[in-house]
């Protein structure tokens, strides 16, 4: 038995990166699966990795932050597979650095809408279902720039800290339905997203510099984001709720950083 065997879940943001790791982990695992990304060709992809594997998925492009696309991907998860048991929140941009007086409105809007309100919206449409079903977990992944300063531009950092706060309420506002919901805050992390940083440092020769600000010194890897959502969607996470767990080598226990002055 698999530790989500039977269970139904949604991953967004599943065509690359922590989505992809998490869709193969929790396929193979038993559960039966909802990806979900902008990108067609990349969640069709992730598909077919799954089915390779010999897991079950459905493949789904569409916006995580639009509210028809995720009340549509919650009623096809429930017309394929009867149900919805899990759901990872986990589509998310990052918007790169640009300096403050540089950021529009429209810029925070976009990062907030992705990062913020997608995963409200994922909560909004599928806690009626886990409410009557009488259980259900929910993942969301926040970030450690959401814990504190120094680990990601401002509208991403803000973002994620809403992220945490949105799943400390809603635990509270779920009192007694036994629905759970917790966030993940990933460090650095090798994904599409954080590429630019990679690229950038292996065109320095610096890539064994990556993740040296952790006690672990080093970067950390998609499966190993993926491993804490399995945990936190599966039975075995049964009395942990409304948390925000750090999985980032230890460096949201000081988040040391480089001080720079504004234009330097």
């Amino acid at each position: 038995m698999g530790r989500l065997e039977g269970k139904r879940a949604i991953i967004t943001g599943a065509g690359s990166g922590i989505g992809r790791a998490s869709a193969v982990l929790f396929a193979r695992e038993g559960a039966k699966i909802i990806a979900v990304d902008r990108m067609e060709e990349a969640v069709d992809e992730t598909a077919a990795m799954v089915r390779e594997a010999g897991g079950e998925i459905s493949s789904v492009a569409a916006d995580a932050g639009d509210e028809d696309a995720v009340k549509g991907i919650v009623e096809h998860c429930v017309s394929k597979f009867g149900g919805v048991d899990a759901v990872y929140a986990n589509a998310g941009v990052s918007g790169g650095l640009v300096p403050i007086e540089e950021q529009t409105l429209e810029y925070w809007q976009e990062i907030l809408r992705i990062n913020l309100i997608g995963p409200f919206l994922a909560i909004k449409h599928v806690t009626p279902l886990m409410i009557k079903q009488g259980h259900g977990s929910i993942v969301c992944t926040a970030s450690v720039a959401g814990l504190r300063a120094n680990a990601g531009g401002l509208p991403y950092s803000a973002s994620k800290a809403g992220v945490i706060s949105l799943v400390q309420t809603t635990a509270n506002a779920l009192y007694g339905t036994n629905v759970r919901v917790n966030a993940i805050c990933p460090g650095l992390i090798e994904t599409g997203m954080t590429k630019p940083i990679f690229d950038g440092a292996r065109a320095r020769g610096k890539e064994d510099k990556i993740g040296q600000l952790n006690p672990l010194a080093r970067y950390g890897h998609p499966e190993e984001i993926a491993n804490m959502a399995l945990f936190l969607a599966s039975d075995e996470a049964s009395y942990v709720n409304g948390q925000a767990i750090p999985v980032c080598g230890g460096l949201s226990s000081t988040h040391p950083f480089a001080a720079s002055r504004p234009g330097t």
